[in-house]
């Protein structure tokens, strides 16, 4: 579906199903580089199982128009109107990696937003190799190669996927490709920059699940419990054989810790 967000398009995938205003309402933020479609097995899942869901293109990414924010202070205001734009008073906020980032900030910087926050690949600060740096800014496809070696875990990278037929290690770096250019350059920049996660976890007091990835090579999983730790009501899980792409990598776990924490049905 679109929404229209600071004047602009923006696509959301809603799961095959309606937004409905009965239901609690799930907005799903990608990580750099990507688009909402990291999320159709989860947003497809939660849709099906109570809940309303909007897995969102961030400006410049995707389907939606406008140019790449810049900070992860304006991608947190950017959610935060893109709620209001809903008409949903309020709404639980699924981050992945740079979309983490965004999501603590948002529940920090906008509180009567944000029901509850599940923080997947997540760390207090998103250093950034200055190879991807450099990659990204010159356009070049070495940040998709390393972005993808990086982000999947071993047990990932040598097949075994639940969904048949899935290369996953071809699907990943082929979705990042698309990203190529100014929104990978912007993204990559703005995580590299963020100096507001410590504050950020202090000040948040929604309900928190932050999810660690046992392979995860791009945030390992000492640098997630600390994120959990920063946080006054947060729990930690780990995801087993996954690296930081763990919506992909391990999607039925995934999918199962998040709608028991989010409290869907069964």
């Amino acid at each position: 579906m679109d929404l229209t967000v600071d004047g602009r398009r923006v696509f959301a995938g809603t799961g095959g199903r309606p937004l409905e205003r009965d239901r609690p309402l799930v907005v799903l933020l990608h990580g750099a580089g990507m688009d909402h479609t990291v999320w159709v097995l989860q947003a497809r899942f939660l849709a099906h199982h109570g809940f309303s869901v909007l897995a969102v293109d961030m400006p410049a990414h995707g389907r939606s128009e406008g140019d790449p924010l810049t900070t992860i202070e304006a991608m947190a205001d950017w959610v935060a109107d893109a709620i209001a734009a809903t008409g949903f008073p309020r709404a639980s906020l699924v981050g992945h990696s740079m979309g983490a980032a965004v999501a603590l900030s948002a529940a920090s910087r906008a509180p009567d937003r944000v029901e509850r926050l599940a923080l997947l690949g997540a760390s207090i600060a998103m250093p950034v190799h200055p190879a991807l740096l450099e990659s990204s800014k010159a356009g070049t496809l070495l940040a998709p190669e390393l972005m993808t070696f990086w982000g999947l875990g071993r047990t990932s990278q040598v097949g075994g996927h639940p969904t048949p037929g899935l290369w996953l290690t071809g699907a990943a770096r082929r979705l990042i490709q698309k990203g190529v250019g100014p929104a990978l350059a912007a993204d990559l920049h703005a995580c590299a920059a963020w100096k507001g996660g410590p504050e950020a976890a202090a000040r948040t007091k929604a309900p928190t699940l932050v999810f660690a990835g046992a392979e995860d090579r791009m945030v390992p999983a000492s640098k997630s419990r600390e994120m959990a730790k920063a946080i006054a009501s947060a729990d930690i899980v780990t995801i087993p054989a996954s690296g930081h792409m763990m919506m992909l990598e391990a999607p039925d776990a995934t999918v199962n810790a998040l709608n028991r924490f989010l409290g869907g049905r069964q």
